[in-house]
């Protein structure tokens, strides 16, 4: 087996999460007294929160910076990631697993790192990951490789033996790309299932099931 190293997005692949973000967008420019445009939510889904609050700031000149968007951002949401939101089933047994195996295991994502912690610890998942990356952290949105880029270096791995995890076809496309090894994991948020199977190297429906990760890596 000579996958080494594993870099999981969180939400939607790790946790079931993605319903927080499918409103908040529109319900954020509304609680500013602005109406958001038709189809929000999926102008701004492939954006970091640096990304999406520089478009709420040059579309409706809102007299905010950018962090004070992504605190008000993250407030609407913060109280699911404390009290809320589960692992997927199957999750942490699959991540035992992997480290077993003598596999790495690291957290890339789009949502900010005090989230991402408190639903960890919460979870009795504090420690599982060798590091979170962040995309506010790398400066870049899962539309650029960057962040991937950053969590191979810390794996210390080569992208011949890393595998990515993601739900979003937007960010595994990213990733694939890039030279990754690519594992879709379906999650409802997701419409473009038939492309993800296409384009990744392996697809697993739930982690209950991951007969076909283990047998891509057996074969690797």
């Amino acid at each position: 087996m000579n996958i080494k190293g594993v870099i999981f997005d969180f939400d939607g692949t790790l946790f079931d999460s993605m319903y927080i973000w499918d409103n908040v967008g529109e319900d954020y420019l509304r609680s500013l007294g602005k109406e958001p445009e038709p189809f929000l939510g999926d102008t701004i889904k492939t954006m970091s929160m640096h990304q999406a609050a520089l478009y709420f700031k040059d579309h409706y000149d809102l007299g905010l910076t950018v962090e004070e968007m992504i605190c008000g951002v993250n407030k609407m949401t913060e109280n699911c990631y404390i009290h809320d939101i589960q692992p997927k089933p199957g999750v942490i047994a699959f991540v035992n697993e992997l480290k077993q195996a003598g596999m790495d295991v690291c957290i890339a994502t789009a949502t900010d790192r005090y989230l991402i912690d408190a639903a960890l610890k919460r979870c009795g998942m504090e420690g599982m990951f060798s590091e979170i990356f962040t995309c506010s952290q790398v400066g870049h949105g899962k539309d650029e490789p960057f962040i991937y880029r950053r969590a191979l270096e810390f794996l210390g791995t080569t992208r011949s033996n890393t595998m990515v995890f993601e739900d979003s076809y937007h960010a595994a496309r990213t990733a694939k790309n890039d030279g990754f090894m690519v594992s879709a994991v379906f999650d409802i948020s997701e419409r473009r299932q038939e492309e993800m199977k296409n384009m990744c190297d392996c697809y697993i429906t739930d982690f209950a099931h991951t007969d076909p990760f283990w047998k891509f890596a057996s074969a690797k």
